[in-house]
């Protein structure tokens, strides 16, 4: 029952959609009808509301941390169970017809209550690949193989699994994003 507890409360929080409620109140419009539709950080940002974006982005990220911070001081054992359910909570939410954002901004929360390493390694890798590459998309999707990466040859492996299945979900919640990218289609996105 208390793992069952956890899931559905973690699932709900990963729900919230702060994108969307945030475009509502602060610009009374749908994201969903703006840019590539999605409710994240990113399209936020092509709302050309940097207040939006970036809140969108910081709420997104909170959204992961607070419920897992209070499971890992209480029920360390469900960390990743945890997780796993804000995640799918913040991607497939109850309140938008389980159409929900990409989970970049909620993986990031993600990792920094697991390991706050992991999340440095994920930002920096993030920055590097954007300043690279300009594209946020692939930068997302480098930066979280960076992670898997990292963990076996730094921390020997340990629930590379979990990170794995991450990189996966990301994956696939970018495969529109991995079609323009291949197709040279895919926008760029300013930051700044």
């Amino acid at each position: 029952m208390e793992l069952l507890i956890i899931i559905f409360c973690s699932y709900l929080m990963g729900s919230i959609p702060f994108g969307y409620v945030l475009t509502k109140i602060f610009l009374k419009k749908d994201i969903r009808d703006i840019g590539s539709g999605n409710i994240g950080a990113t399209n936020a940002l092509r709302t050309g509301n940097k207040f939006i974006g970036y809140s969108t982005l910081t709420l997104d990220v909170l959204k992961a941390v607070l419920p897992l911070v209070f499971i890992k001081f209480n029920y360390p054992e469900y960390i990743y169970v945890s997780s796993l359910s804000v995640f799918i909570g913040h991607v497939f939410p109850l309140w938008l017809k389980f159409k929900g954002g990409k989970g970049v901004a909620t993986y990031v929360g993600i990792l920094f209550c697991i390991n706050i390493l992991l999340g440095l390694v994920f930002i920096s890798a993030w920055f590097l690949f954007y300043f690279i590459f300009k594209y946020s998309s692939l930068s997302s999707l480098l930066a979280t193989l960076s992670i898997p990466a990292y963990i076996l040859f730094f921390l020997d492996g340990q629930n590379i699994i979990f990170f794995l299945i991450m990189f996966v979900l990301i994956f696939y919640t970018h495969k529109e994003n991995v079609k323009r990218l291949i197709n040279k289609e895919e926008s760029k996105t300013k930051i700044y």
